[in-house]
């Protein structure tokens, strides 16, 4: 197999020059004479076959072929300098991947910005991003799959800290019967009705909801996204994480059940390291985030308790 004719430096020459706008510019920002910088444009021309520049009046314009061969030779030069700066931050310790685990009830909003963060600072190092419920996450973590994990549930062996309060609440959408009952409901009332459960994602442990089971008819399904989706769809009740539903609250899709008993309960998200003692420079720095992350979701959210009327 031949390798490339066209070197990075005579890539770089000929960005260099549309970018600064000349041969003479282009020298003196690459530190370089101009004729090596001719050079340079002209050998990819002679090499490829091709014509970069024509005359218009009498400046130099990129023809149509130089101006995808300029878009493509600046790619490959930014792809060129993010492999020396992964290897120059593997080299100082930081592992090429994180791979965590979080339960679905943790706010995908907040997941997902902490992730971002991570990513402007770390563009080089990839995320494998487990999704569990229940016992799925003791399983990644026991089986060594994860480095980090995100639970409502500290499994014997490791050490968790607490992370992020959640609340559970029943909700339907707004027309469904538990909802027209002319009172408050009951736990003999959701008996009859279709409650709506997420699959428990281990596949050999398996760990017991938390959560009431109690309905005679019960759809299980693996995803939260379908679950929310049948519930605003008036196909049954649940109990969903707060944070997980609030769109579907503030636009009414979904609604608390008025229950006289049980219709809430909380819980607490922890954060826990698979190996504590030794954690990567990389598993630490998204530790970190994420901590930060939800500290300021928790002093949003009591801002906003403090503003509401009769606080």
């Amino acid at each position: 197999m031949t390798g490339p004719r066209i070197t990075l430096e005579q890539w770089r020459a000929l960005v260099a020059v549309v970018e600064a706008g000349g041969y003479a510019q282009a020298a003196e920002l690459l530190h370089k004479t101009q004729s090596t910088v001719t050079y340079a444009v002209q050998k990819i021309e002679q090499l490829l076959d091709v014509k970069l520049f024509e005359l218009q009046g009498r400046k130099a314009v990129l023809t149509p072929t130089g101006q995808v061969l300029f878009r493509r030779a600046q790619t490959l030069l930014e792809r060129a300098e993010t492999i020396e700066r992964g290897a120059a931050s593997f080299a100082d310790g930081w592992e090429p991947e994180v791979r965590l685990a979080v339960e679905i009830i943790y706010p995908t909003w907040l997941l997902l910005h902490s992730l971002e963060r991570f990513a402007r600072e770390r563009p080089e190092i990839r995320v494998q991003l487990y999704e569990t419920v229940l016992g799925g996450t003791d399983e990644v973590l026991f089986d060594r799959r994860v480095d980090l994990a995100v639970s409502g549930h500290v499994p014997a062996g490791f050490a968790g800290d607490p992370l992020l309060p959640v609340r559970f609440i029943a909700a339907a959408h707004p027309d469904h019967p538990l909802h027209h009952l002319g009172r408050p409901a009951t736990l003999d009332d959701l008996r009859e009705h279709r409650q709506l459960v997420v699959r428990d994602s281990a596949l050999q442990r398996v760990r017991e909801s938390g959560g009431w089971l109690g309905a005679e008819q019960r759809w299980t399904v693996s995803h939260k996204a379908t679950q929310i989706a049948a519930a605003c769809m008036g196909l049954g009740f649940a109990w969903f994480s707060e944070h997980t539903i609030r769109h579907e609250l503030d636009a009414g899709l979904l609604k608390p059940l008025p229950m006289r008993e049980g219709g809430e309960r909380f819980g607490h998200m922890n954060l826990i390291f698979a190996e504590p003692d030794n954690p990567g420079k990389a598993v630490r720095r998204l530790a970190a985030i994420l901590r930060e992350d939800a500290d300021a979701a928790c002093a949003r959210a009591r801002q906003l308790r403090e503003r509401e009327p009769g606080a």
